[in-house]
């Protein structure tokens, strides 16, 4: 196999990456000057080495604590549970909350043998303690995975101490991930969100 069919072959393992568009990045890569490919291959390489995971939200950053928990001027009285780095991205892409988050890193999967671990729960606890917020909003996507990681969510958070805990409203459509959500979408489902506690 040669280097391009290689390259081809690797892309392909991207998520939503087909032939079609494995083979047009590919080809993309091929026009592109020396400085351009170095560039980009120093941040792919690199990307383990100068990233880290936020130490209070589990966010991926250069820094820690991220941008979003050292900003000043976000509401520390929300904070927003979300299940992944994408679902957090697609709140912040879409600007429309200002709260802090928490990002799971997991999701409850019986099927694929997936839970919240220990650690995993301990983390979230200790981020509630320490932030001591108003109110907790659970942002999980509304399928299967996000059914099951809502309602053992709402068992661990039973006894703290909270005004309330919301659900954000399902404007999602079902099956769906948040991270493809339009802005609207999630502006609708995180305005018509329940309370659950």
């Amino acid at each position: 196999m040669d280097s391009l069919e290689e390259l081809i072959s690797i892309l392909k393992k991207f998520p939503g990456l087909g032939s079609k568009s494995a083979k047009r990045i590919a080809f993309f890569l091929l026009k592109q000057d020396k400085d351009y490919l170095k560039n980009l291959g120093d941040l792919i390489s690199g990307m383990k080495n100068n990233l880290r995971v936020c130490s209070q939200c589990g966010n991926i950053s250069s820094n820690d604590p991220c941008s979003i928990c050292s900003d000043p001027l976000r509401d520390r009285k929300t904070l927003c549970i979300v299940e992944d780095l994408e679902a957090l991205s697609a709140f912040e892409d879409a600007g429309i909350y200002n709260g802090l988050y928490h990002v799971l890193g997991k999701k409850v999967s019986p099927i694929r043998g997936e839970d919240l671990s220990d650690e995993s729960i301990k983390f979230l606890l200790t981020h509630i303690k320490t932030l001591k917020p108003e109110e907790i909003i659970i942002a999980t996507s509304p399928k299967i995975e996000g059914d099951m990681t809502y309602y053992t969510l709402t068992d661990i958070l039973q006894n703290v101490k909270v005004k309330k805990i919301t659900r954000i409203a399902f404007g999602l459509p079902i099956g769906s991930s948040i991270e493809f959500a339009d802005k609207v979408t999630l502006h609708t489902a995180l305005e018509s969100r329940r309370q659950v506690k």
